[in-house]
């Protein structure tokens, strides 16, 4: 049934993006599909945006046809932007192969995007036919459903269609399915999009920007470039925080794929770590090793270096410096919150949760143990005795500890669940070579169990 905005309070409409005006985003039209196949519907997230009542029919009307939703944007927007690609400025980015096309409130009353992924060709798709690949939609329901379920501030995978064409990639079996996604962000404006207004030197935009940034995403009265630049720090400190201790390596930190509010998006070439190794990556082409497990926290602070150079128009440099030199603390405090979140118990004072981190992070890489297992086992602070004298350090430390939720949940009278890429490929194959799906809703519904035993 379609979306009725007087019978239906949850859906909460807005038309703020319209408000930066003409000099941000390029109208665009969705591609036409041969088909539109409904393969994932995430009623949990669109219940918080008051989506949840549409029934299949309009959901494949609005996810995979783009007909307007009520009282939202009138069409389709491709933002426009710059950003840093493996430290290399590109001025020639903007929306390729997705758009937003819709705002609306959550139940947090956050302003949200709809945005796509797959949806067509765009005046920036720079020769690219604008589509995703099935594998690829099904490996961001994945990554965003397990980021979720490990606290790590995440876009949600909406909506999942396949859209009835034949692509030719070349790094994967060509020609392969394609498909359109629809995820659900706060927010799709990155660094990137700061950084092209100060490349065209265009002062007055970038004012504005800062202005809707505060007052939309952080509900500030203020167009303070100096302030904005604080918050975002914090944000992306603590984004960086969560992906250690969820093990998790996004693949291509560039600065457009960072958005101003610390919510990680766009999974490309992403991987969970089996060990805490601070080398391993994510990318087959990251021949240096820049986006590393180990150095992410070092490259999303690079990207907000980068957005501090942008506001430099705007504000002294001494404040900005000022700023951006909070990142290491906070990082070092956000860091041991979420390890401590993850091993199930309470924080107790600074001193002793950083040892107790550094432990942790000492033991796990010189035993070489599964990430997954040891907070599986560990979690509410009774390391099991199998664990031997490499961990008695952790163990002693953990002592003290109260944990901040008992294992009654019946997940822990299972076995940890983890997301290694021998587990996507499988999922992926069954899908690929059977048209079987179970083995992804199946995955799905351990994750979310995961989450609610964690949460």
């Amino acid at each position: 049934m379609p979306i009725d905005p007087q019978a239906s309070p949850a859906y909460r409409p807005e038309t703020t993006l319209l408000t930066l005006g003409d000099a941000f985003f390029d109208p665009v039209t969705a591609a036409d599909f041969p088909d539109t196949m409904l393969r994932f519907r995430n009623d949990r997230a669109a219940a918080q945006v008051g989506l949840a009542g549409l029934d299949d029919a309009e959901w494949a009307r609005h996810f995979g046809r783009f007909a307007p939703l009520p009282d939202t944007l009138p069409g389709p927007l491709a933002l426009r932007y710059h950003g840093h690609q493996f430290r290399n400025y590109n001025p020639d980015l903007g929306d390729g192969r997705g758009f937003t096309f819709a705002q609306m409130r959550d139940d947090r009353g956050r302003l949200m995007d709809l945005g796509t992924k797959g949806s067509g060709q765009t005046p920036w798709s720079r020769a690219g036919d604008g589509r995703l690949t099935l594998k690829g939609g099904v490996r961001e329901i994945l990554a965003t459903e397990m980021l979720e379920a490990l606290n790590v501030p995440t876009s949600r995978t909406l909506s999942l269609i396949e859209t009835g064409e034949r692509l030719q990639r070349g790094d994967e079996p060509s020609p392969t399915r394609s498909a359109v996604l629809v995820r659900l962000n706060h927010s799709h404006v990155r660094i990137g999009t700061f950084q092209r207004l100060a490349y065209e030197r265009d002062e007055a935009s970038l004012r504005k920007l800062v202005g809707y940034t505060l007052r939309n995403l952080y509900d500030e009265d203020s167009d303070d470039p100096v302030r904005l630049l604080d918050r975002v720090v914090a944000r992306t400190a603590r984004l960086a925080a969560r992906y250690m201790a969820a093990g998790f390596v996004h693949g291509v930190l560039n600065s457009d794929n960072i958005n101003v509010t610390g919510e990680s998006f766009d999974y490309g070439p992403w991987r969970f770590a089996p060990t805490w190794d601070p080398g391993f990556t994510a990318a087959y082409f990251d021949h240096e090793g820049l986006y590393a497990f180990g150095r992410q926290p070092e490259a999303i602070h690079w990207d907000v270096m980068q957005l501090a150079v942008s506001l430099r128009p705007l504000a002294e440099s001494e404040p900005l410096i000022t700023a951006l030199d909070t990142f290491g603390p906070r990082y070092q405090t956000e860091v041991s919150e979420a390890i401590l979140w993850r091993l199930g118990v309470q924080p107790s004072d600074p001193d002793g949760d950083r040892a107790l981190v550094q432990a942790t992070e000492l033991a796990l890489r010189t035993t070489g143990s599964s990430l997954d297992r040891f907070f599986f086992d560990a979690f509410g602070g009774d390391l099991p005795p199998e664990y031997g004298a490499p961990w008695d350090d952790v163990r002693t430390r953990l002592a003290g500890y109260a944990a901040r939720k008992d294992r009654a949940h019946p997940y822990w009278s299972g076995s940890p669940c983890s997301m290694l890429i021998d587990e996507v490929e499988s999922i992926w194959s069954g899908i690929a070579d059977h048209d079987d799906w179970g083995a992804l809703e199946a995955k799905i519904a351990v994750i979310r169990a995961m989450g609610a035993a964690l949460a």
